[in-house]
């Protein structure tokens, strides 16, 4: 049986590696890692297609290693212990320490993890995982702590460019076959950066074309094959960026039934629910904010319940907080104040700490005024008492303007009866 052409082009040493330069390219980090001979343990976090798996192979291909590979989906804790007992086994252990690739990483249970962790320690085995989701929230702390994070980045236009030069010129199949590029638009846009899909794409038209006929690869030929062939991409491929986009933008926009689609199409696409609740979260700080803080309450209940449930269940909790959100007053104004603020401080550096906001703990420092004429504001009126809070270079600079919504015009009547209109 013929293998599927992202499967025939599949590199096995860097330089027929294609992207990642970052991470690879000549004196990169792993590169160089590679060329030592000595590697540790690292996790690869980027999106699907990007050849998390292939420079995991690559590895264990030029360092001879021992090669074993689990796939969190369908593997168990007794799979992990079986591999590790395998690695303490193997007769080229003392030379050559095995490596374990564990792909989604990410849908390990802890329990699982923490399996992984003497092996990891003490150096019986190299852990490198690979997950399209956040490291940091989905895998344990003390496993995390053990291991390099390294990020892989979509394939960009000139990456996909030498894919597609290396798929007609170096593919046996596609050889045969006269195949002419008049147009590469909709195959990189389709394709979103994802080798895979592109190489998939070129695979789809190829085959849409029966006989020894020429191939004409046009921008609306791509689209027609797409459109005929919907499941010619993994569910969480192609069409995921989109939809979260098109989720994401109808909740910024106040409309709740869209949103409620958007959700639904990602549930039956069989989306991570955690990543659509973190994606609520950002959401419900970014797009809502002080317009109604319990937004953001909301958001945080709905991401530990997802934890908690687990599908089918989850699904009420994220169409719930979803409607809320959408159906939400808006505010950037904290999103906002943080960039400008950020800016502030890329501009003007470290500027000092105003001598009597400073602590003063130690006798010397008490006789270097730190401290000194600050004000106790729970002293005065109202527990206010006017006084300068931020360096005397910016002072008076505005970093906070309050948004159009009954929320923060309380905010700003408040600040000011009390900043005498600085607000």
């Amino acid at each position: 049986m013929l293998q599927p052409l992202a499967e025939r082009l599949r590199p096995f040493n860097l330089d027929e590696y294609v992207g990642q330069k970052h991470l690879v390219g000549p004196q990169a980090v792993l590169r160089k890692m590679i060329e030592s001979g000595n590697i540790s343990s690292f996790i690869l976090w980027g999106p699907p297609g990007v050849g998390k798996t292939t420079l995991a192979r690559i590895i264990a291909h030029q360092l001879e290693r021992p090669f074993y590979t689990l796939s969190a989906v369908s593997s168990g804790v007794k799979d992990v212990r079986e591999v590790i007992e395998k690695a303490k086994a193997n007769p080229l252990f003392t030379t050559k320490i095995p490596i374990l690739f564990i792909d989604e990483i990410h849908r390990f249970s802890k329990s699982q993890q923490d399996s992984l962790l003497g092996a990891v320690e003490s150096g019986i085995l190299v852990l490198i995982g690979a997950t399209t989701e956040n490291p940091s929230f989905e895998v344990i702390s003390p496993l995390l702590s053990r291991c390099q994070v390294y990020v892989l980045q979509s394939l960009e236009i000139t990456d996909l460019e030498e894919l597609l030069q290396r798929a007609l010129t170096k593919d046996i199949e596609l050889k045969k076959r006269d195949i002419i590029v008049d147009e590469k638009t909709a195959m990189y846009r389709f394709s979103g950066g994802d080798a895979r899909k592109l190489l998939n794409i070129i695979e789809l038209v190829v085959n849409s074309i029966e006989g020894d006929a020429p191939v004409h690869i046009t921008d609306a030929i791509v689209t027609d094959c797409l459109q005929e062939n919907p499941m010619a991409y993994d569910k969480n491929g192609e069409m995921h960026y989109d939809i979260i986009s098109a989720f994401i933008k109808s909740i910024r926009g106040s409309d709740p039934e869209a949103a409620v689609y958007w959700l639904a199409r990602m549930v039956a696409g069989g989306e991570d629910p955690k990543f659509i609740a973190r994606r609520l979260l950002v959401l419900a700080s970014e797009d809502i904010g002080l317009a109604n803080p319990n937004a953001l309450l909301l958001a945080n209940a709905c991401f530990d319940t997802v934890h908690k449930l687990g599908w089918p269940e989850s699904r009420i909790a994220l169409s719930e907080t979803a409607i809320y959100l959408a159906s939400s007053p808006k505010s950037n104004s904290a999103y906002l104040a943080v960039s400008e603020a950020l800016s502030l401080v890329e501009e003007t550096g470290n500027l000092p700490v105003p001598l009597h906001l400073r602590n003063a703990p130690t006798k010397l420092m008490k006789q270097l005024d730190y401290g000194k004429d600050y004000k106790y504001a729970h002293d005065y009126e109202n527990n206010f008492v006017e006084q300068d809070f931020l360096p005397k270079k910016i002072k008076g600079k505005s970093i906070w303007t309050p948004q159009n919504n009954s929320s923060e015009n309380k905010m700003k009547e408040f600040l000011n009866k009390l900043w005498k209109k600085r607000f």
